[in-house]
C-alpha cells in the first residue's frame, strides 16, 4: 500500500518554536479498525482510543536535527537516522497499561506504562530518565520526562492517533 502524501497546509504536527526541535513520525497501522477502550473513573465514563497493533513507519521529519539538538555526534546521528527509518512498533494495551516494543536493525528497546504513572525509560539519545504519561486527548498520550542524573536538555513525547488509522509519534527538545 502506497502512503498518500499530505499537502502543505496539513503539517498541524510539525511546529518549530525558538528552541525547540520536535521529530514527528506518521506511523501507519495497516488494515486495523479504529478500536476504543471504556475506562471508569469517578462514576464518569471515558472512551480512550486502542493504540494495539503492529505498526509501520510511513514518514519521519527532523529526526536527525532532533538528535543533533540533543548532541548526538555526526557518527551516531547516521547511524540512528538510517536504523530508524523502517523501525518494527508493536504495541499492546489492556485498559490505560501499554506495551511498546520498538525494533530497528541496530536494537530492539521494550517500555511497559500505564497513563497517570510515573516509569523509568530512556531518552531517544539513550539518557535514563523518568517519565509521566497523561491523556492529553481521548486520542492523544503526552509524556514529560525527566533525566535522573545530570544535566541536559528536557525531552518529551506525544503518541496520538488520527482519524484515518495512523499514530503520530512527536518527540521533542
Amino acid at each position: 500500500m502506497v502512503p498518500e502524501q499530505r499537502p502543505p497546509n496539513e503539517t498541524r504536527h510539525r511546529r518549530k518554536r525558538s528552541g525547540l526541535v520536535e521529530n514527528a513520525a506518521h506511523i501507519h497501522r495497516p488494515m486495523k479498525d479504529q478500536r476504543s477502550r471504556r475506562i471508569m473513573e469517578s462514576n464518569t465514563e471515558r472512551t480512550f482510543a486502542d493504540f494495539s497493533g503492529s505498526w509501520k513507519m510511513k514518514s519521519s521529519e527532523n529526526f536527525e536535527e532532533l538528535l543533533k539538538a540533543l548532541g548526538v555526534n555526526v557518527f551516531l546521528r547516521k547511524i540512528a537516522v538510517a536504523a530508524a527509518s523502517k523501525p518494527a512498533v508493536e504495541i499492546t494495551q489492556q485498559g490505560e497499561s501499554l506495551s511498546i516494543q520498538t525494533s530497528t536493525s541496530v536494537r530492539t528497546t521494550h517500555v511497559s506504562f500505564t497513563v497517570g504513572e510515573s516509569f523509568n525509560e530512556a531518552t531517544v539519545d539513550g539518557r535514563p530518565c523518568t517519565s509521566f504519561p497523561k491523556w492529553e486527548t481521548d486520542r492523544k498520550i503526552t509524556c514529560e520526562q525527566t533525566l535522573q542524573k545530570g544535566e541536559g536538555p528536557e525531552t518529551s513525547w506525544t503518541r496520538e492517533l488520527t482519524n484515518d488509522g495512523q499514530m503520530i509519534l512527536v518527540s521533542s527538545k
